[in-house]
């Protein structure tokens, strides 16, 4: 029998309706796990062993009655260390965050997977503040690889991307500000969505603005696609919230007649834009080439239209860096001297920078941001979807925020391909399509226009169905 651990949510649903196995069992192996990989890797910030039970034993009564309480009754779920969740402190992997409470009050996200019966195995590890594309942070120190734990697991979302690639759990929340899902999602060989900003509530409101997006890191798109007709109810506390989708996400993976440029489910007649390296302004390198490429000519002969083809924008690195710093420095703003000493000393050097721009230098970077929508607005009247890679390389050392020798000043230098759709608001997913001579993952990155989250899935979904998409899973932890 498949060890519950390498099944996915949808799996584990399916065996719970069937009586094959029940939440308690399924949440046991994630618990056991969870601990076995935590000395290798360190995905957690902590483990709730005792009320992860407790919430398995009260889903597998509602399972035995035949009265799930909803879309992932009993399913292990893990949460990024970012988002509030009830019952105990949310320190954002900073040493400057009291652990004193009250902590009563759960995320919307969190909150919708609480009412649809999900069993919270525990937290997972962030840098501080969720400020860079690695996991390492004074607070709970360096996120690895699951296939290589020299290696990092990327960031911020890097304990979620460790966990669910390691089978602690099959389902994790993460934040996603300028990567932060896919980034890690791409290095640790599993599935992430970014979903159109808004589509997910989120309070409190983030410091970041309208960069910060909430979404699911996965085994594989159904899986995501099921978390997200869950995550995407609505909330009050966001005033941004889009309110609820159109439609279920899984019920769309197939596709249909409303889907534009293709009745007949999958992807075939969808128009696909592929940008191997956004017209020459990203160096690839070539194992992560040579798998990008391949998975594109599989979705041709799915039946896309598939064209080379680039979006029409010069790398937007400064304005972003306006607005991440300057969101930085309102995160750390009421510090004083001697909790600014307990910062991440690349963030305290950002907080630095931030504090600095004026409110016309922000403006301008908005400008830079409203432009960038519109050239991709219009890009999107011609092709439903991007296909580039999803970072440029595949995971370097543990505890560096740039690789060794690259010239990289911050972590925004090897991720050129996720950042600007953070300030388009567009939805954006990163499927595993292989590994590089060095065994690591390689990500592919799809974006949609805004709100096309729905044909996001169901393009990643035709890429897994067809066995394109998704590797092996890490061996030997």
């Amino acid at each position: 029998m498949t060890e519950l651990t390498e099944l996915t949510a949808v799996r584990l649903v399916e065996g719970y309706r069937k009586g094959e196995f029940s939440p308690v069992d399924a949440v046991r192996a994630a618990l056991r796990r969870a601990e076995e990989i935590q000395p290798a890797v360190n995905a957690f910030v902590r483990l709730d062993e005792e009320s992860a039970l407790a919430q398995a034993r009260e889903s597998a009564e509602r399972w035995r009655r035949g009265e799930p309480a909803g879309l992932v009754d009993g399913v292990p779920v893990s949460v990024k260390d970012i988002l509030l969740m009830r019952g105990g402190p949310t320190l954002r992997g900073s040493r400057t965050v009291p652990a004193t409470g009250p902590w009563d009050e759960d995320a919307p996200s969190v909150a919708r997977l609480r009412e649809h019966g999900a069993v919270f195995l525990g937290r997972t590890t962030t840098p501080e503040f969720g400020w860079k594309g690695v996991t390492d942070s004074p607070l709970s120190g360096i996120t690895r690889n699951p296939y290589d734990p020299s290696r990092t697991a990327g960031g911020s979302s890097g304990g979620s991307a460790a966990a669910v690639a390691l089978g602690a759990g099959p389902l994790s929340l993460g934040t996603d500000g300028g990567g932060s899902v896919r980034i890690p999602a791409a290095f640790c060989g599993i599935f992430a969505l970014k979903p159109t900003y808004g589509r997910v509530p989120l309070y409190p409101a983030s410091a970041f603005g309208t960069l910060a997006h909430v979404g699911p890191l996965t085994r594989d798109a159904a899986d995501a696609a099921l978390m997200m007709d869950v995550i995407t109810g609505p909330d009050t506390r966001d005033w941004s919230g889009l309110g609820p989708a159109d439609g279920s996400y899984v019920d769309g993976l197939g596709g249909g007649s409303g889907d534009r440029g293709d009745s007949g489910g999958g992807v075939r007649g969808l128009r696909v834009a592929y940008s191997p390296s956004l017209g020459g302004q990203v160096a690839v390198r070539p194992g992560v080439a040579a798998a990008v490429r391949r998975a594109v000519e599989g979705l041709a002969s799915l039946g896309a239209y598939v064209e080379e083809a680039d979006p029409d924008f010069t790398d937007p690195v400064e304005a972003f860096h306006t607005l991440w710093f300057s969101g930085a420095a309102r995160v750390t703003q009421r510090l004083g001297p001697d909790q600014r000493e307990l910062l991440d000393p690349g963030l305290r050097e950002i907080c630095d920078l931030g504090g600095r721009y004026s409110a016309l230098d922000y403006l301008a970077a908005v400008d830079v941001r409203m432009e960038l929508g519109r050239r991709m607005g219009r890009f999107h009247d011609t092709y439903d979807v991007l296909v580039t890679p999803t970072l440029p390389i595949t995971a370097f050392e543990a505890g560096a925020e740039v690789p060794r020798g690259s010239g990289h000043r911050r972590w925004t230098g090897w991720t050129p391909f996720t950042y600007p759709f953070n300030m388009t608001q567009q939805p954006a997913a990163t499927v595993p399509v292989g590994v590089d001579a060095d065994g690591l993952p390689v990500g592919l990155q799809i974006v949609g226009a805004r709100h096309a989250d729905g044909v996001v899935l169901r393009t990643a979904h035709a890429l897994y169905a067809a066995g394109v998409g998704g590797i092996a899973p890490p061996a030997g932890l």
